[in-house]
């Protein structure tokens, strides 16, 4: 068995590796899902409720993370295996299935899917909490963002060139093939079990959640993530619908955004670990407003590929390293499942929430007004970030 604790790089490819998996399903849900609701001539609106439904599991990370808590007798890497094949296996019956015929029957598979990789995540996410330390957990998070977008930036272009090519079915079934392989290095990595008193939960839980600079960072990340929602499904839709690009080009250039995600959450977990996540903070979000604002100017391919890279870079250097590491900060280890899955269900419901009404205000305001909303909504994030407190490490002379 590979052991982490003797081969701290191996912790870094693990997390990162399962991550992946996360990535992939994203590609296909966020990008290659749109795509083909709109070769379907589904509208925007169905489509983006279609996927704020079956993504909706992200939202309910609250529920998924006490489960595995209180199987964590049978440890963390059991719930990972089993969350991987939940997923993979929902993700086969979509390559053959309409859903202009089952709409329904199409959507409830995506959501057991995303179900399974909740499992997942919130397992993944309490035994990275419990084997990294303070100062290296802006770096484990920057691997495990860099997995996830470098599944979700390779995923967007590869399956949408298999979807042009091969047709949509065959991009549904390679996915669950990718999801299946990265849970087979879990299987062979050693995972030292932790006990849990399981009545001492709920009280450990609401002392935590009383604590004011819990509740801030909670919110201060649900709102930076409302930015990200409001953009994530309407891009790829404006890329067809507005700028004529075909299935695969849409593909290519939405995976740069993930793409600039993974460098971004590189130099912001560094940044958070040596200047710390406010500072990091204070850097990334004013030049998001910036470049969300530009959009309204991307009447070109490439000059929307220029802004959605650097928006993916910044949000990469934000909110998926520096306000990561916030919610390792505020997590207490012995409930790290529970605590840290309720703080990112409060940042999901930003995400998912915004990302579901994208396409009905598109409809209602047009798409500059929603690239402007997408700007705004930083703004009152960063007078929150203000009132945040930071943990202060002590350093030891050698």
């Amino acid at each position: 068995m590979l052991d982490i604790s003797k081969r701290p790089s191996l912790k870094y490819v693990l997390f990162g590796n399962l991550y992946f998996a996360e990535g992939i399903q994203f590609a296909l849900s966020t990008t290659i899902l749109i795509l083909y609701f709109t070769e379907k001539e589904i509208s925007v609106a169905t489509a983006t409720l279609v996927v704020g439904v079956a993504t909706s599991p992200w939202i309910l990370k609250f529920i998924y993370g006490p489960i595995t808590d209180f199987l964590i007798k049978y440890g963390r890497k059991p719930i990972i295996i089993f969350g991987g094949l939940i997923s993979g296996i929902c993700l086969l019956p979509l390559g053959f299935i309409d859903p202009v015929d089952a709409l329904l029957p199409f959507t409830l598979l995506l959501f057991i899917s995303h179900s399974g990789v909740m499992f997942l995540d919130v397992s993944a996410d309490a035994w990275a909490i419990q084997t990294t330390e303070y100062e290296k957990r802006g770096k484990v998070n920057a691997a495990m963002t860099g997995g996830l977008f470098l599944g979700w930036g390779l995923g967007s272009p590869v399956l949408a060139y298999i979807a042009n090519n091969f047709g949509f079915g065959m991009a549904f079934l390679t996915t669950a093939f990718l999801v299946f392989l990265t849970i087979v290095l879990p299987i062979f990595v050693k995972e030292v079990k932790i006990k849990i008193e399981r009545k001492k939960i709920a009280s450990i839980l609401i002392k935590e959640f009383k604590k004011k600079n819990t509740i801030l960072v909670a919110f201060l990340s649900m709102i930076t993530a409302m930015n990200f929602g409001l953009l994530l499904l309407i891009i790829p839709e404006y890329m067809m619908n507005v700028l004529n690009l075909d299935v695969a080009q849409t593909g290519l250039i939405a995976g740069l955004y993930p793409m600039g995600t993974v460098f971004g959450a590189i130099l912001g977990g560094f940044m958070a670990d040596k200047l710390g996540r406010r500072v990091t903070l204070f850097i990334f979000l004013p030049f998001l407003i910036l470049f969300s604002s530009l959009l309204i100017f991307a009447i070109s391919w490439w000059i929307l590929a220029i802004i959605y890279l650097i928006i993916g870079f910044l949000i990469g250097g934000s909110g998926y390293s520096a306000e990561a590491a916030l919610f390792m900060d505020v997590t207490n280890p012995k409930i790290a499942a529970t605590q840290y899955s309720i703080l990112a269900s409060i940042h999901n419901f930003g995400d998912i929430f915004s990302a579901t009404i994208s396409g009905s205000l598109v409809l209602m305001l047009g798409y500059n007004r929603v690239f402007l909303y997408a700007a705004w909504i930083i703004g009152p994030a960063l007078i929150l970030l203000y009132f945040v407190k930071e943990k202060k490490v002590i350093k030891r002379k050698i």
